[in-house]
């Protein structure tokens, strides 16, 4: 019986940190491209956007850097006991300004698999 307590325990304590590992991802994306779309207000603007979705979200915005278009956020998220701090980035695809693009995938019709289209080659 009291093996059974110990591992009912044990699953327990994994699941609540399960939980928090999942809220602060969740939270951090979110931040991340609040802050994001809010880039051209400048950073204080971008990072109070992130800090009310994160809040939203119940958790707490530990860090918020802005550059250019690109946002990274930290969030923290606690569930019972354990807490546990997650980063995201959220910004444009490529680099900024590049006027070459890498490849681009077709639309996708759904249960179809994507295929990639070449690279331009310039001479």
């Amino acid at each position: 019986m009291a093996a059974l307590c110990v591992v009912c325990g044990a699953v327990l304590a994994m699941s609540q940190a399960i939980v928090a590992r999942h809220r602060a991802g969740g939270a951090a994306d979110l931040a991340a491209l609040a802050a994001a779309d809010r880039w051209g207000e400048g950073r204080d603007a971008a990072c109070d956007a992130a800090g009310r979705v994160a809040a939203a979200q119940a958790t707490r915005m530990v860090r918020c850097v802005v550059r250019g278009q690109v946002s990274e956020v930290t969030v923290t998220a606690e569930a019972g006991p354990f807490a546990t701090e997650v980063g995201a980035r959220a910004g444009p695809a490529g680099p900024v300004g590049a006027d070459e693009v890498v490849g681009s995938v077709e639309s996708v019709r759904p249960g179809a698999r994507p295929t990639r289209q070449p690279s331009p080659v310039r001479p």
